[in-house]
């Protein structure tokens, strides 16, 4: 695959939607979410990090460019998968396609606590230099 490449903040942001929560009555203290990310063509999210989250993704349209901690640059496309342990730093994120939108769903697992008092800053943490 491709080496790294530094993000590029000009690039555009993904659409990202918060589509369900529900507190795990058989995992007491923990919330699953679930979080719809939608890439325009050339979209790329800044490196973050999940918190104490744990993270499996899943490419609903389209193909993505992931880089977590430092493993290599991997592209997934419609119908690839991955899991993202918590405290994983999350390098590289977007659309590997400059001319065509897309789609992941990441269902995050998260302290109730945490979610309740930091809400969505809670399951992703930007790197400051982006915000």
């Amino acid at each position: 695959m491709e080496l790294e490449y530094p993000y590029d903040p000009s690039r555009p942001l993904p659409d990202i939607t918060l589509e369900y929560q529900y507190k795990l009555c058989n995992c007491p203290g923990k919330t699953i979410i679930g979080v719809r990310i939608a890439f325009p063509p050339n979209g790329a999210a800044a490196p973050h990090r999940h918190g104490t989250a744990s993270v499996s993704g899943y490419v609903i349209s389209g193909t993505v460019h992931n880089k977590m901690n430092n493993d290599p640059v991997k592209l997934y496309s419609t119908g690839g998968t991955w899991y993202e342990a918590p405290g994983c730093y999350h390098r590289i994120s977007d659309n590997a396609s400059k001319t065509e939108p897309a789609v992941m769903f990441a269902n995050v697992v998260v302290d109730t606590d945490v979610f309740e008092r930091d809400g969505i800053d809670a399951i992703i943490q930007t790197d400051k230099e982006y915000l």
